[in-house]
């Protein structure tokens, strides 16, 4: 396990996929500025700072994928949805990796 997976969490890819493959919601949590230099196909941008004022959007859905830069940013966005009540959130890590599962 590397430094980062330690610090962040290690992605569960076979879970990320299962979850992709089910119509997951994607959720870039990083800036509009970083969400407009690229993302994944068919994410939206709810950036960290506002998951919290946003969590009508995430409710009702089957499984949730937060995914950032490097994996910190989701982490943390992660945290806040599991402490109001969500349990099918998945961090996804850095938006190449679950970029990389979305066009397997």
């Amino acid at each position: 396990m590397n430094f980062f997976s330690v610090l962040f969490g290690k992605t569960d890819n076979s879970r990320l996929t299962e979850a992709v493959k089910n119509g997951a919601f994607l959720v870039d949590v990083r800036t509009p500025a970083e969400f407009s230099t690229g993302s994944v196909k068919g994410a939206v941008n709810i950036p960290l700072d506002s998951v919290q004022s946003q969590l009508s959007k995430f409710k009702n859905k089957k499984s949730i994928v937060v995914f950032c830069r490097s994996g910190a940013r989701s982490s943390q966005a992660k945290g806040i949805l599991e402490q109001t009540g969500f349990q099918n959130v998945i961090n996804g890590g850095a938006w190449q990796n679950v970029n990389q599962v979305v066009n397997e």
